[in-house]
């Protein structure tokens, strides 16, 4: 939280009167402490504090030279926009229109990191970490938050997830609630389809309930259905943040939606050929042609419009959480290569962030240990 604008060990401790590089080396790099303790006391100190109406999920890039510091590849650089050299974490944050802080985190082990004992043995990767994707990993950090007892608000990721339609029934099956956004290539149906149940033809099984009309992208849908109306959702910089925006009901109708309804009925052949509902939150800004964004929840689609559509938005505060941890925190400066030293490194970088979330909520608190 100094002043410096490079955050990495040395010119940290060259900042300190007492600054003590080895020790701060040590500190970060090698030192067993766990931070996973530190974590669960930030992420229910904070969710006290803010009270968020959702936790984002989301993925961060940093850059990185070499092959030897833990989880890098060439892969999708989101810091740099295309495939470059980089590491990828995933993160859970809290947040509500006036505050947000990292709860959690995870760092993507590339597929190819698994195929090395030698590379994964230099950057201290434990045995039981394996690679799997992004999504899976924001489900396990979810997963650890809600077995801390926290409540789990309403869930809000970009298209990168909720593309993933395996991602969506995953939370459902939890119980929890989502707006995530979707890609409008998505096939859906419209929400008075019915499935008929065609004649038996005597060989074989029998045959499955089905549609008489395909699904179709979710443009389709939206043209003939969706009302827009005026909604403002908060006051930016320049004034209030308004555009217009439809709900409506679909049936998601993709291959992964259809065999989770199938498991979900206890079958294939004990399904009666139903797609669920699903509510649907477009927009459209009245100098727009067509729409702009498409979000998908599982909430009901009687819930006020206005809702749906500040929940959808709130993501804009990760992109303010990211600003400082990069900019003013270091969050990118760390230059250990280690599996454990990047966890310390990110643990420290939230406690920083969190403290000043707690003293832009309230300035004049103390700060207890």
């Amino acid at each position: 939280m100094l002043d410096g604008r490079r955050k990495s060990i040395q010119p940290m401790a060259e900042r300190l009167p007492d600054g003590n590089m080895q020790a701060l080396q040590q500190f970060v790099n090698q030192s067993p402490w766990d931070p996973l303790p530190v974590r669960r006391r930030i992420a229910e100190r904070l969710c006290k504090a803010i009270r968020p109406e959702v936790w984002v999920v989301d993925d961060v890039s940093f850059p990185k030279c070499g092959t030897a510091s833990a989880g890098v590849a060439r892969q999708y650089c989101g810091a740099l926009g295309k495939r470059a050299n980089c590491q990828v974490a995933v993160s859970v944050h809290a947040a509500t229109d006036t505050a947000s802080c990292p709860l959690e985190w995870e760092l993507f082990l590339p597929e190819e990191w698994t195929r090395d004992d030698a590379r994964r043995r230099r950057a201290g990767i434990p045995q039981e970490v394996g690679h799997a994707s992004k999504t899976h990993l924001a489900l396990g950090l979810l997963d650890r938050l809600a077995g801390q007892g926290l409540t789990v608000p309403v869930i809000v990721a970009d298209a990168g997830y909720g593309r993933s339609v395996s991602f969506r029934p995953a939370l459902e099956q939890r119980g929890w609630a989502y707006v995530m956004a979707v890609d409008p290539k998505e096939i859906a149906r419209p929400a008075d389809a019915e499935p008929y149940q065609p004649a038996y033809g005597g060989l074989g099984p029998p045959t499955l309930p089905r549609y008489r009309e395909a699904p179709r992208p979710l443009p389709g849908l939206v043209e003939e259905t969706a009302v827009f109306q005026e909604v403002t959702w908060r006051q930016g910089s320049k004034g209030k943040m308004t555009s217009h925006f439809a709900v409506l009901q679909v049936r998601p109708s993709g291959k992964e939606a259809c065999r989770t309804a199938q498991e979900q009925a206890g079958g294939r052949n004990r399904w009666d050929g139903v797609l669920p509902l699903r509510t649907l939150l477009v927009e459209q800004p009245e100098e727009a042609h067509e729409p702009t964004g498409y979000w998908m929840t599982n909430l009901p689609a009687t819930t006020p419009i206005a809702d749906l559509v500040r929940w959808a938005k709130m993501r804009w505060r990760i992109e303010h959480d990211y600003r400082e941890l990069k900019h003013g925190l270091g969050l990118d400066h760390f230059e250990g290569r280690t599996w454990r030293g990047w966890h310390h490194h990110v643990t420290l970088v939230t406690a920083a962030q969190a403290f000043l979330t707690l003293r832009r909520l309230d300035p004049k608190a103390q700060m207890p240990a």
